[in-house]
């Protein structure tokens, strides 16, 4: 029997999705803004430069902090076992050798 760890977090398509749609606000916000600028309303470009730079950082934030959590989820991964999975057949296994080592030994004295 093997177990496989997962985090339950969002997919990297559904990441991927979430980026892109923030991306597409921003495009629209741009062109809200040349419009504005084209139509000589230029009280409205510095609130657009605001939001596309908020919208800009925070993408950039959600990007990093996902950077982090995968980074953690690959040294979690490392430290329980080769490619995530506790193999439960092999711990019984060695419990048993184990085992079967300290009755000869104690056996023996």
């Amino acid at each position: 029997m093997t177990v496989r760890f997962m985090g339950d977090g969002p997919s990297a398509d559904e990441i991927l999705r979430a980026t892109e749609k923030i991306y597409g606000i921003t495009m629209m916000e741009l062109e809200r803004t040349i419009d504005a600028l084209s139509a000589g309303e230029f009280n409205e470009v510095k609130a657009a430069q605001t939001a596309i730079r908020d919208l800009r950082a925070t993408a950039l934030v959600v990007l990093q902090e996902r950077g982090k959590v995968d980074q953690l989820r690959k040294q979690i991964v490392g430290h329980v076992g080769a490619g995530g999975a506790l193999d439960l057949d092999e711990a019984r296994a060695e419990i048993g050798r184990r085992l079967a080592c300290l009755r000869s030994a104690g056996g023996s004295g």
